[in-house]
C-alpha cells in the first residue's frame, strides 16, 4: 500500500495554484520542514524530504494532477497549473478546510490513492468530503 505525505502534497499543490513562476519542489520541502519545526513537529530527514518532493512533482505531472502552464498564460516550461483532478485533490486534502482528516483517511485506505482511476472513483463519492 502506498502512503503519501498529504501535508507536503498540499504544499506543492498550493504553490502550483498560487502560480509560482518556477516550480521548485526542493525549496518548498525546506519551507515545509521549517514550518513544521516552528509548530514543534518533527519531520523526516530534510534530504529525504527534498527527494520525496521531487518524486511528488513527477508523479503529480505524470498522473494528471498538474500540467505545464500554457505559453500564452506565461508558461516557461518550469511552471504548472492545476488540472481539474489536481483541484479536486487539493480540495479534499486542504488543511484549511475543517474536516479534512476524513478524506485523507479515505485516501490512505486505498492501495494507491493517487492512481488516476482510483482517485477519480474515490473523489466522485459525495461521502468522502
Amino acid at each position: 500500500m502506498t502512503t503519501y505525505n498529504w501535508d507536503l502534497i498540499e504544499r506543492l499543490l498550493h504553490e502550483v495554484q498560487n502560480g509560482a513562476p518556477s516550480f521548485t519542489p526542493r525549496p518548498y520541502a525546506e519551507q515545509y520542514a521549517a514550518e513544521k519545526a516552528t509548530e514543534g513537529e518533527q519531520t523526516e530527514n530534510l534530504d529525504h524530504l527534498k527527494a520525496v518532493a521531487g518524486e511528488y512533482e513527477k508523479l503529480l505531472l505524470e498522473r494528471g494532477y498538474i500540467e505545464p502552464r500554457p505559453e500564452e498564460e506565461g508558461g516557461s516550461g518550469s511552471n504548472y497549473i492545476l488540472t481539474m483532478r489536481g483541484s479536486r485533490l487539493l480540495s479534499l486534502i486542504d488543511s484549511s478546510i475543517p474536516g479534512n482528516d476524513h478524506p485523507r483517511q479515505v485516501l490512505d485506505d486505498q492501495e494507491d490513492a493517487l492512481d488516476e482511476v482510483t482517485f477519480d472513483e474515490v473523489a466522485s463519492k459525495a461521502q468522502i468530503a
